[in-house]
């Protein structure tokens, strides 16, 4: 490898470190502020989904009548919800952590049943056990209480973002 190749990648590691330690600093400090700037970026994407949706129905006049009305019915749901979240952002902030919550608390259930319907193919089933015991009780908790879940995970997101950080700038200075 070369050496101009070496070096790029000794500054994407230290722009990495630093952009990840600025975030993880961010939603560690600030982290309704910030929670509301990804809903705001939640909220840009569902417009331009919404408008690349039904933009694509004049475009495309080989699909079936049906297509096009799908594409324009995705797009429009698209469209209503990116526009309901700038109509209230700390509302859709709020809704945004509930849903994460929920999927993030289903996931973990359906993680420990695939864990436990496996357990036959682990050398240590103990810890396949254990491991599919804390995903059924942190995926219950999250479905039980899944905004307050999911500002645990935002501020664990947001301290391990920082240690991360830390961790590449250090790496980028000892190269």
């Amino acid at each position: 490898m070369s050496d101009i190749f070496y070096q790029k990648l000794r500054q994407m590691v230290g722009l990495d470190g630093l952009l990840s330690l600025i975030f993880g600093l961010l939603i560690i400090f600030w982290p309704d502020r910030t929670a509301s700037v990804v809903t705001v970026l939640v909220g840009i994407a569902f417009i331009g989904i919404g408008a690349a949706y039904v933009s694509s129905i004049a475009n495309h006049d080989d699909e079936s009548a049906w297509a096009r009305l799908g594409s324009l019915l995705i797009g429009a749901i698209y469209l209503v919800a990116g526009v309901f979240i700038f109509i209230n952002l700390y509302v859709a902030t709020a809704y945004l952590f509930l849903i994460v919550g929920l999927l993030v608390g289903m996931t973990w259930i359906i993680e420990a049943i695939v864990t436990f319907a496996s357990l036959k193919f682990y050398n240590k089933k103990g810890w396949a056990f254990f491991s599919g015991i804390i995903s059924l009780i942190g995926g219950i908790v999250l479905l039980f209480s899944p905004v307050i879940g999911a500002a645990v995970l935002w501020t664990l997101l947001g301290l391990s973002l920082a240690i991360l950080g830390v961790i590449k700038i250090i790496q980028y200075f000892t190269w």
